[in-house]
């Protein structure tokens, strides 16, 4: 174990980061994440990315702490106000947070300590706040060996988490790439550890948040969890490097490879889904012209699993119409209904194909 403690941003050798291969990936990614940024603006109604996306990314953040769910858990949990599934009411928490913080950067185009401290409570669902007791360790999972000991002083924790929120909104503090700063911030904020639990997923979320917040993105829709999924022992294995060796080169090549590769993972999937609406839109206007409306198909992509009251809600119709509408789209194919207790509830199961498609690519 090495004694690296994280120091206040920006770096002494802020400079030397952008190396010759550092700038080559910068710009493969930032080509791929501007595709991204125009093919979301290509859906004209937001909510069905927002409601959606963010929920993948919720669950595959949450994988990454070792909390697992089914699509099918978690589409059905979004059914109900009652959680059926520990891990799905987790995943549902995460969205939650990532919404609310969506909401709070979009208006505001800053990411300040008290955001952070909401989104990690809205996570955990309690108000423990920044560390102050000591005895905090990262251990291998494998060996149970310490391999990093964050800072332990509640002082310490509080001066650096400053420093840190400083340094993401103060653009005269750093002449980096946005990519590169993202990448640095999030180092620095799993390095703090500046939470009893949630940090790994409020990292991540704070990633997104930061994309959003410099303009690289409209809406929060980044896939990079599921990236470091499939990458897991690479993740750590460079963060550590950084800690032991200042092998920034090597963290900021793997965070690049991310943003590139996610980038366009969900640029096919989102142009999978706007094909697959259009195609809906044409069959509904043949099949159901009495019925179909732009409101109803928004319900359809916003709720992979939707239900009368959703309906009601999205197209304001009276709980009688809602049913009928829904019937008829399962009579010509559109949906397939199924129970749950006295209820029905009803899936789009194209759509949640292309997301188990995704997840096991």
């Amino acid at each position: 174990m090495g004694s690296f403690e994280p120091s206040n941003l920006p770096l002494s050798q802020e400079e030397e980061l952008e190396t010759r291969q550092v700038l080559k990936k910068l710009a493969v990614a930032h080509r791929h994440l501007a595709e991204l940024k125009g093919v979301v603006r290509s859906i004209p109604n937001e909510s069905i990315l927002i409601s959606t996306l963010t929920l993948q990314e919720a669950k595959d953040s949450s994988e990454v702490e070792n909390i697992v769910t089914t699509h099918d858990e978690l589409f059905k949990n979004g059914l109900s106000a009652t959680a059926y599934n520990p891990a799905a009411k987790e995943v549902k928490s995460y969205a939650r947070a990532l919404n609310c913080g969506f909401e709070t950067v979009r208006r505001t185009e800053l990411l300040r300590l008290q955001d952070i401290l909401d989104i990690q409570q809205t996570l955990e669902e309690n108000r423990a706040g920044l560390r102050k007791l000591p005895g905090t360790e990262l251990k291998n999972m494998q060996t149970g060996e310490v391999v990093y000991t964050p800072p332990q002083s509640p002082d310490q924790v509080e001066s650096l988490m400053s420093n840190l929120v400083a340094y993401i909104n103060d653009h005269g503090l750093s002449d980096n790439d946005p990519l590169v700063k993202m990448a640095v911030i999030h180092f620095q904020f799993e390095s703090i550890h500046p939470f009893y639990d949630g940090n790994g997923r409020t990292g991540r979320i704070i990633n997104i948040l930061y994309l959003v917040a410099q303009k690289l993105l409209d809406l929060p829709v980044l896939y990079l969890s599921r990236y470091i999924i499939r990458n897991k022992a690479e993740y750590y294995r460079h963060l550590q490097g950084v800690r032991d060796s200042s092998d920034w080169e090597g963290w900021l090549l793997f965070m690049l490879q991310a943003v590139e590769e996610t980038s366009k993972e969900t640029t096919r999937l989102i142009e999978q889904i706007k094909t697959m609406m259009q195609t809906v839109k044409h069959r509904m206007r043949h099949d159901l012209p009495k019925i179909y409306s732009q409101d109803l198909l928004n319900n359809l992509f916003c709720h992979p699993y939707t239900k009368i009251e959703f309906v009601e809600k999205d197209l304001g119709v009276s709980r009688l119409t809602a049913t009928k509408y829904l019937e008829q789209l399962c009579e010509k194919g559109f949906l397939v209904k199924q129970k749950m207790g006295r209820s029905n509830y009803y899936i789009n199961e194209a759509l949640v194909k292309l997301f188990l498609d995704i997840g096991r690519s």
